[in-house]
Formats: C-alpha cells, sequence, structure tokens
C-alpha cells in the first residue's frame, strides 16, 4: 500500500510568530506555501504597530484571506476605504494601503497570499 505523505500543520504550533504592539501575526509553511493568521486588539494600525519596524508607511504586500472574527479595513492614500467583516474573503492587490481593526472586539483572519511578505 502506498503512502499518502499527507501533512498536518497548526496554528496551535507556527513555523514563525512576529510579535508587535497590539498584534501577532503567525506563520506555517507547508508544502511550499506559506498561510497567516492575524490576531489584532482594537487599537491596532498597521501604519502604526508595524510599518515603523520595517520603515514603510503603507503595507504593499497582495493578500487573499479570510475574517474569521472581529473587523478591519484596508485603505488606500487616497481615503478609500473597505470594511471586512466575519466570513469575508478578501483580495487586496499589491499597492499601498493601511489598515485598522474596527470596533472593540480582536479582528484575526487568515491568510492564503501574501503571508511569506507581511512583516518583512
Amino acid at each position: 500500500m502506498k503512502n499518502l505523505n499527507v501533512i498536518v500543520k497548526r496554528f496551535d504550533m507556527p513555523d514563525e510568530v512576529i510579535h508587535f504592539e497590539k498584534g501577532v501575526f503567525e506563520t506555517i509553511k507547508i508544502n511550499g506555501t506559506v498561510l497567516g493568521r492575524a490576531t489584532y486588539e482594537p487599537g491596532w494600525k498597521w501604519s502604526k504597530h508595524v510599518g515603523p519596524k520595517i520603515n514603510k508607511d503603507y503595507c504593499d504586500v497582495e493578500h487573499l484571506g479570510m475574517v474569521i472574527s472581529g473587523q478591519a479595513t484596508a485603505a488606500s492614500p487616497d481615503g478609500e476605504i473597505t470594511v471586512f467583516k466575519p466570513g469575508d474573503i478578501f483580495y487586496v492587490p499589491k499597492e499601498d494601503h493601511d489598515s485598522w481593526v474596527v470596533g472593540d472586539e480582536p479582528y484575526v483572519s487568515l491568510h492564503f497570499l501574501g503571508a511569506d511578505k507581511y512583516t518583512k
């Protein structure tokens, strides 16, 4: 009988954990793909809590993800704002944008694209 070579991983034991004020970004590497889980507290903002650590005013990473809980935005420099809510599957192109948590609930999302570059 042939072995299936199945790989199982969980975010309970991520391969990498990046902590920053009001947030954490965890990644799992599986079969050449990097998946991410973002967990941000109310008051978190990319341009305040991530950008300064990597010397950027805006995030320029392409994202494909799904919101698990809470709400957050993607905001362009010219003021266009999109709010992501639980259950939303989102795509943000590789263009300058900011993001922040909306409301007083923590925000959690899974990232299927861009997780390998997100905080770099």
